[in-house]
């Protein structure tokens, strides 16, 4: 992570930070850690530790409760956001395993003129008098299938 990027899980500020940054009573922040709605991570002493995401979430459950949303219905969006959250995260990992993939998949070798091993995009097409052995890389093989 570059050092100009801020993490926005790191659960570093105490309940006194947080609710100063969300602009709420501590009192309500443990009412929403009860109720679910906004739940931090805890020390092995168990004192809440809130995240830069936590902080936003707070000022989402203020805006929404102000324009008349229900506690109940918050909670269901933030547990929607919490899935999205996780879901993108694993389509972000799967597709790049995909890309690793293909990229493992798409190289080709050949014999050059000299005898060098020489890699050929995928579909590169080489002269007719050249003599050409190629060779596509398998899966490592394991232990197992010997």
């Amino acid at each position: 992570m570059p050092a100009d990027e801020i993490d926005e899980e790191a659960p570093i500020f105490a309940i006194a930070v947080a609710a100063e940054l969300a602009g709420m009573h501590p009192q309500t922040l443990r009412q929403y850690d009860r109720l679910g709605l906004v739940v931090p991570a805890r020390t092995q002493g168990g004192s809440r530790r809130y995240a830069l995401r936590h902080v936003k979430q707070l000022r989402e459950v203020a805006a929404l409760s102000a324009e008349g949303m229900s506690l109940p219905a918050i909670s269901r969006l933030i547990e929607l956001e919490n899935t999205v959250r996780g879901l993108r995260r694993q389509v972000a990992d799967l597709e790049a395993r995909l890309r690793g993939e293909a990229d493992r998949r798409s190289r080709v070798f050949a014999a050059g003129a000299s005898g060098s091993v020489v890699s050929l995009r995928s579909g590169t097409r080489v002269r007719r008098a050249t003599e050409v052995v190629l060779w596509e890389p398998r899966a490592a093989a394991h232990p197992d299938d010997e």
